[in-house]
């Protein structure tokens, strides 16, 4: 079931309003629109929890990013290594 909609009359500037209407495809722009703004509400949110987070244990480090990335990026190798394996079995 879908959120209940409602009509809001906003302001912005003409060539960030053309270029949305433009990239809104089939959808239109107020889906666009929508979309966007919730897209900012997400990172609000993130950038709430970070200075949360920050605040109780310390800003997070170039270093400590880096160390994440790479446990990351082998994560995702690994996890194509086992995938190419399932589908050389099947």
């Amino acid at each position: 079931m879908s959120e209940p909609t409602r009509k809001y009359s906003i302001s912005m500037p003409q060539d960030v309003a053309e270029a949305a209407r433009a990239r809104g495809g089939p959808s239109g722009l107020s889906a666009y629109v929508a979309a966007a703004v919730a897209r900012q509400i997400e990172r609000d949110n993130l950038n709430e929890l970070i200075a949360v987070a920050e605040a109780e244990h310390g800003p997070v480090t170039d270093e400590d990013i880096q160390a994440k990335r790479e446990q990351l990026r082998r994560a995702r190798e690994e996890q194509g290594t086992a995938a190419s394996g399932e589908a050389s079995a099947a």
